[in-house]
């Protein structure tokens, strides 16, 4: 019997074969660190982390007159002590605009925001933690660097009449374009069923994706599926959930899968395993014109299911156990407005005078 890789091991295999090509253009001493994190951090924590960290040191060459006869390969670990304050906060700066030479030889700029500067900066901390512990280096100056502030953005959600006009619009492709329509036909039903259940379970799109048909209790109305982190968890859908799924599963048994995407339940045109970049372009497809003002994401859908059933529950702790967030503070975090709001209009509850 042929062993069906679940996605989770698909993606953390070509993760890691991803992480091995960047090592070759890195500081040997980085092979040890990421050896170091394996069994603390995912495969794409550490694949990112590569990609930060292959910028950071290019920086450093082409900035850092001491590296620049080196080259990026030369480095070793004690030239970390070399790295100021000042030289990571420069580089921070930096990350707000800067260009590269595509493959194409041509100029292209790249800007980073707070959250974009923060996340690679967050890969510099964890290096030259993982190294000060293991007494590789006498400074850490990473620790010295504070976190850019990332402003808190406001809950962006679908309205019931939103959620209403969206499945509507999957169920028929009348917005779609010509080109789109030619395929409406063979991927309406995947597509009406992969968002319904976005909708009506708030999971990821990686989780979504991840879905085997062996992963669903039709009778229970139940799926297993795998978390960010490799943890897993039963998420449980509605009956009008339960006939959009049906339907397409009807379909899908007649669906011959190519070799190595046996155990796929949603399949892409092509019979593999539909991809997290399908999901988000199919959901991009469907909702352009729904809102002039809203850029909607399957991560808004997210948004939207966590806030519903925040306001049917009032529940923050069941909010965030279904959402699968491990700390509580990420969803009292986006949900605390919600509370705000109670507040106020408790206000208007209280009369000194009648009338």
């Amino acid at each position: 019997m042929v062993k069906i890789s679940t996605y989770s091991e698909q993606m953390k295999n070509e993760q890691t074969i991803k992480l091995r090509k960047i090592l070759n253009g890195l500081p040997p001493f980085l092979s040890e660190y990421f050896r170091g994190i394996a069994e603390t951090k995912s495969a794409n924590t550490r694949y990112v982390y590569s990609l930060d960290l292959r910028l950071f040191f290019t920086y450093l060459i082409e900035n850092k007159k001491s590296f620049g006869p080196k080259g990026v390969l030369g480095l070793e670990v004690q030239d970390l002590d070399l790295i100021t304050v000042e030289d990571i906060e420069a580089y921070i700066e930096y990350l707000t605009y800067y260009t590269k030479t595509n493959r194409f030889g041509a100029k292209q700029g790249f800007t980073n925001a707070s959250s974009g500067k923060g996340r690679k900066l967050a890969a510099i901390k964890n290096m030259y933690r993982y190294f000060y512990r293991k007494q590789k280096i006498k400074h850490n100056p990473a620790e010295l660097v504070d976190m850019p502030k990332i402003n808190e953005k406001n809950i962006t959600v679908l309205e019931k009449s939103e959620v209403s006009r969206l499945i509507s619009e999957v169920e028929t492709g009348v917005n779609l374009t010509k080109d789109e329509k030619r395929y409406f036909n063979h991927v309406k039903h995947r597509d009406l069923a992969i968002i319904a259940l976005l909708l009506g379970t708030g999971i990821r799109v990686s989780e979504c994706a991840g879905i085997n048909k062996a992963d669903i209790d039709f009778n229970a109305r139940a799926i297993k599926i795998t978390r960010k982190g490799g943890d897993e968890s039963v998420i449980y859908y509605t009956q009008e959930v339960a006939e959009i799924l049906g339907q397409y599963n009807m379909l899908r048994d007649k669906v011959e899968p190519l070799k190595g995407h046996e155990g796929a339940f949603f399949l892409s045109i092509q019979n593999r395993r539909i991809t997290t970049r399908a999901i988000q372009n199919l959901v991009k497809k469907y909702t352009r014109g729904l809102s002039f003002y809203k850029n909607i994401s399957p991560h808004k859908f997210r948004s939207t299911f966590g806030t519903n059933l925040y306001k049917e529950t009032g529940d923050i702790y069941l909010v965030a156990d279904i959402l699968g967030h491990k700390d509580i503070n990420t969803t009292k975090k986006h949900y605390a407005r919600m509370d705000e709001e109670r507040r106020k209009s408790a206000a208007d509850f209280v009369k000194l005078r009648g009338g």
